[in-house]
């Protein structure tokens, strides 16, 4: 699985790109999605390289998203007694491993009206810079296993 994180505007882009990013459903920035690894969305990501950070994802970080960042239709927190009335995981720790696995999907996660995007925090001690790809210094492009510590960071 891999988390894309839209860090830079949409304002002055390519047509293409932004709607690559609507596709995406990365509308705003800090917000974050989390997919899988397949050809289609690696051509996707490919695309928008230079607005947004990616990288595998842990299951550990997975669960602290879905615990601090989850949310229902409504604005409503995503929280264990909704989980267990309304879905057949019985908790968040169980949806993440789910997820992981890849036996659910972020789409699937919509019948049950949960968003399937992050609003997430600006970063605490803030970016190392977001018009630099992560060789040059900044926080652009592929992180790798860092993504985690980057998603830590704006969790």
């Amino acid at each position: 699985m891999q988390a894309i994180i839209k860090l830079r505007g949409s304002v002055g882009i390519r047509p293409e790109i932004k709607h690559t990013l609507r596709l995406l459903r990365l509308h705003k920035v800090n917000h974050c999605v989390v997919v899988d690894e397949n050809a289609y969305y690696e051509g996707m990501i490919k695309k928008v390289k230079d607005y947004v950070a990616w990288g595998e994802i842990s299951e550990d970080m997975l669960e602290v998203l879905l615990k601090n960042r989850g949310r229902l239709e409504g604005g409503r927190r995503l929280t264990e007694e909704y989980l267990r009335e309304n879905t057949p995981f019985g908790s968040i720790k169980e949806l993440a491993h789910a997820m992981y696995e890849g036996e659910v999907k972020m789409k699937d996660l919509a019948g049950y009206k949960i968003k399937p995007v992050f609003r997430l925090h600006p970063p605490r001690k803030g970016h190392r810079g977001i018009k630099k790809s992560v060789k040059e210094g900044g926080e652009l492009g592929y992180h790798g296993e860092k993504i985690n510590e980057l998603l830590y960071k704006m969790r």
